[in-house]
């Protein structure tokens, strides 16, 4: 998985985005069914959550929570494509 990650949820969102089609292997929802924390509830709140934690070790930009967010921020929804 961690070899494949990156192009998993690409391929999966061009699916999702382009296509249209929702709740594949790779969907965001799966990733944090299994990997959020149980004391956040979340895989990006804290420096400890499975995405950050992962994303920092290799020095990765985690930015998909600014868009999928119960409540998206700001900066997300000015973005320009």
């Amino acid at each position: 998985m961690r070899r494949d990650h990156p192009a998993m949820l690409e391929h999966q969102r061009d699916l999702t985005v382009r296509g249209g089609i929702r709740g594949a292997k790779a969907s965001l929802r799966a990733c944090i069914g299994c990997h959020a924390s149980s004391t956040t509830h979340s895989v990006a709140k804290s420096d400890t959550n499975f995405c950050v934690s992962c994303h920092s070790y290799v020095a990765v930009r985690i930015d998909c929570f600014e868009c999928h967010a119960t409540k998206p921020s700001a900066t997300a929804l000015s973005r320009s494509p």
